[in-house]
């Protein structure tokens, strides 16, 4: 059994980590102590691992700031087009270590902490997650961001500044139970108040003239830099955080009501208080909505105040022809959610800048991309019309404008068909009016894209295809064919390899040297290694050092026994139904009867890992893990199984959880219903780490197949076309239990409380809906699921031929670089060029 990496053997690692020269070492050093000194006013005699983070952390970012300040100089000087990635979330985990990645000092760093007497990985552990985000969306995001800026794209992100982010789950009992936190203090964020906005809510127009306006809150920037990959460009990531716009009402507080000044400071400052913990089922809350417009408004002036001038620090106006917006400004819609940057640009251009109807809506659609992530239709934003009118009136009435001029089109194109002009409005009918969010993006962007090819296609046969049919503008006759488009998803190899996994990073750089950590594609070249000996064992130690590791850590924090050498089977992401975590629980259930029923059968050993929040209004989710920890409960204590099966929920799942899961899993599952998951990066990044994939043929599982060989992955179950054809046939779950023995004694199992005794009827909802409701036919695909695993039970057998399919699987990982897709967004979408030329460090001369 391999044995994991000392201390002398980890520092060994540096070709992807950059050299520690000695003068680096002794100037980090002698900044530390400066840091802990005068910054922290510590000593070592006082100092806790939290103050030498914090010291550590400050010594980093000195390396940030003057390349920040000098890449924002440059942008100026050149004038170059800038995107502007708007997203309500933006889950970026922790930023010292990736910092210190991207800038090529994690060697001189752990040698400047080790001859201290520190350990690097302690101080890193010090550092809570960013958790700005709920889960894919926010991390797709953040990964963009870095490659932005390692493609030397003029880029900014810009989001909310959550007071509370994602909550910290706890599982108690079995149960999920939540808390947030205070959002952990940043040294890399700095507040920038010469950059306040007022976020005006309620405006309302006659005749270009205000009637009303009031619930003002100021938008207050905190700036964080985003370095690229050693080519010293530092983008930034602004987010806004609401605050009312005085301190204290003090005529209020002289009168006795002190108590109702104190509420409408809440209100306004509420905006930024709490992320949703949901971005796949839509919750139309009046304060999301304020959310939605408060980050458009703000985000809004920033980005015309930035268009207008011309020196870096400047205020003086030296553009105000708005015709050349598109040219210099390209705005990327991160799902619906900012969609409201439609109307609001529009009500800028119209109301403020006093360009006539046509003119600005040309400028809004060629400034505006939009990106869906979902076909789920419960995911589908749609704002009550009353709500709008409540809260956002004038942009309602612009929105009521874009809508009919828009209709006015279709119909002049297809005279008298009134279905068609029902199905594309953006106003919704019957029963309560609504906003289709959707709609309005389509119309008001110049480029729509899916984020999987697979995804894409099932949009423009659904959401997209009246639109399709008729690819409108509403300024223009001219039909644009590209329009709809395909961006597949992507990672940042920086964090999730060189990062997260240096071990594997190196074994890749001593075969095909260091640069595939900027062209991903350079890792087809692997294919030459699949039948190297020495690359074999080369890749399984690395991949049985990161398991022993992680069984450390899963013995410390669940005192469960873990064998080492059992398969890691995890499957990590959002608890849904449509992820299909009780489709895993079945096979447990399975695979744990089969033991028990042959238990001196020789069985593939496996640690069965399962980790996600439930949102706290879903319950149905946080009936899931409670069904997932009660098998656990059962199977890890039974005896006669032993170490051959284990099950844990991992707690808490996060981006620094991800980071120490990932690079230890052997199988990952992806196992949801055909035609239900968008793309999915999860799946990627277990690729690039070297996990077998099992999945159904949804989302980027299909280029997965292939890019590396459908041999090379474990595909199972109904394709789309399948799941359509059944849904005409009609899904009937009886039918499936009455033919399969092995999945009736599960499902009567846990209705009949085998997993629950002391409370028989925990999970007969779970059972009833599987049986009834089931949506996403968890048991249609149950028997062909089984067969796959065995497939994958004696592949593991097989430890060479089990790593050379890992070997084609890293080697064909090379599309899903999110450096790729940034490049396809730049070039197709937003007009700009990508570039790996670096920018002069800070101390050299210019």
């Amino acid at each position: 059994m391999s044995k994991p990496l000392s201390d002398h053997d980890r520092r060994k690692q540096i070709s992807v980590r950059g050299l520690a020269g000695i003068e680096n070492v002794a100037e980090l050093k002698q900044n530390f102590n400066r840091h802990l000194h005068f910054t922290l006013v510590k000593d070592r005699n006082v100092a806790t691992k939290r103050d030498y983070y914090f010291a550590l952390a400050h010594t980093v970012r000195e390396h940030l700031i003057g390349r920040w300040i000098r890449t924002q100089q440059h942008y100026y000087e050149k004038d170059p087009k800038r995107v502007y990635y708007i997203s309500l979330e933006f889950y970026m985990g922790r930023t010292l270590q990736n910092t210190m990645v991207n800038l090529a000092l994690e060697n001189a760093c752990d040698e400047a902490t080790y001859q201290l007497g520190l350990d690097m990985e302690e101080l890193e552990d010090m550092e809570e997650d960013a958790g700005l985000g709920n889960g894919g969306l926010g991390r797709l995001a953040a990964c963009f961001l870095d490659s932005m800026a390692s493609l030397g794209l003029a880029a900014y992100g810009y989001g909310i500044r959550y007071e509370f982010g994602i909550f910290n789950q706890k599982i108690v009992n079995g149960w999920q139970v939540r808390n947030h936190r205070v959002l952990f203090e940043n040294v890399y964020s700095c507040l920038k108040p010469q950059t306040t906005f007022w976020a005006s809510l309620l405006y309302h127009y006659h005749d270009l003239k205000f009637l009303v306006i009031f619930h003002v809150v100021l938008a207050l920037p905190y700036d964080t830099p985003v370095p690229g990959y050693r080519n010293n460009v530092v983008n930034t990531m602004r987010l806004w955080s609401a605050k009312a716009p005085c301190e204290f009402n003090l005529k209020d507080f002289n009168v006795g009501g002190y108590i109702q000044a104190v509420l409408d400071r809440n209100l306004a400052e509420n905006i930024s208080r709490v992320l949703y913990p949901n971005d796949n089922f839509f919750e139309g809350k009046e304060l999301r909505l304020k959310q939605e417009y408060f980050v458009v408004s703000a985000t809004l002036q920033d980005i015309i105040r930035r268009f207008k001038v011309s020196k870096f620090g400047s205020r003086e106006i030296a553009r105000t022809d708005f015709s050349k917006l598109p040219d210099k400004v390209a705005i990327q819609l991160n799902d619906t959610h900012p969609a409201m940057a439609i109307p609001e640009l529009m009500r800028v251009l119209v109301d403020e800048e006093k360009l006539d109807w046509d003119k600005a809506w040309d400028i809004c659609v060629r400034t505006c991309a939009y990106t869906n992530h979902t076909v789920l239709p419960e995911a589908l934003e749609r704002w009550p019309v009353d709500l709008f009118a409540h809260l956002l009136p004038r942009h309602l009435e612009i929105v009521y404008e874009i809508n009919r001029r828009h209709l006015e089109r279709v119909a002049a194109k297809y005279p008298g068909d009134v279905d068609r002009l029902r199905r594309m409005s953006l106003i919704e009918e019957g029963g309560q009016k609504r906003i289709n969010m959707a709609h309005l993006c389509i119309v008001g962007s110049h480029a729509v894209n899916g984020v999987a090819q697979i995804h894409s296609d099932i949009l423009k046969a659904t959401v997209l295809c009246h639109f399709m049919a008729c690819t409108l503008s509403v300024c223009t006759d001219i039909c644009d064919p590209h329009k709809f488009q395909n961006k597949t998803n992507g990672i940042t190899p920086r964090r999730w390899l060189v990062m997260c996994n240096p071990g594997l990073a190196e074994v890749i750089a001593e075969r095909i040297g260091e640069d595939f950590i900027r062209d991903l594609d350079q890792l087809q070249s692997l294919r030459n290694y699949v039948n190297d000996e020495a690359f074999i064992r080369d890749i399984a130690k690395v991949k049985q050092e990161n398991k022993l590791k992680f069984a450390v850590h899963l013995e410390e924090h669940y005192k469960v026994k873990i064998n080492p050498n059992s398969m890691f089977d995890i499957q990590v992401k959002r608890i849904h139904e449509y992820k299909r975590q009780l489709l895993n629980c079945l096979h447990i259930i399975t695979y744990y009867n089969r033991i028990k029923k042959e238990p001196n059968k020789q069985w593939t050993p496996r640690t069965v890992m399962i980790g996600g929040k439930a949102a706290p209004g879903y319950h149905t989710a946080k009936m899931i893990i409670r069904l997932i920890t009660a098998i656990g409960e059962v199977v890890n204590n039974d005896p006669v199984v032993g170490d051959r099966l284990k099950v844990i929920f991992l707690e808490n799942y996060r981006v620094t959880l991800a980071e120490k899961a990932i690079p230890a899993a052997d199988l990952s599952e992806q196992i949801s219903t055909a035609g239900t998951e968008a793309s999915g990066t999860g799946n990627m990044k277990f690729m690039l780490n070297g996990a077998l994939t099992i999945g159904t043929m949804d989302g980027a599982n299909v280029e997965m197949a292939e890019e590396a060989g459908e041999d090379n992955l474990f595909i199972f179950g109904m394709r789309v076309d399948d799941v359509d054809a059944l849904d005409m046939k009609g899904y009937h779950a009886e039918e499936y239990y009455n033919r399969l023995p092995e999945l009736k004694q599960a499902i009567d199992q846990i209705a009949g409380g085998f997993f629950s005794p002391k409370q028989p009827d925990l999970f007969k909802e779970i059972v009833n809906m599987l049986m009834h409701h089931d949506r996403f036919k968890v048991f249609a695909d149950y028997e062909d699921y089984i067969k796959c695993q065995e497939k994958v039970n004696a592949l593991y057998k097989n430890p060479k031929e089990w790593t050379k399919k890992v070997i084609y699987n890293i080697a064909g990982c090379g599309k899903f670089s999110s450096d790729r897709t940034i490049a396809q967004y730049a070039r197709e979408i937003w007009g700009m060029e990508p570039t790996l030329e670096k920018l002069p460090a800070p101390d050299d001369k210019q």
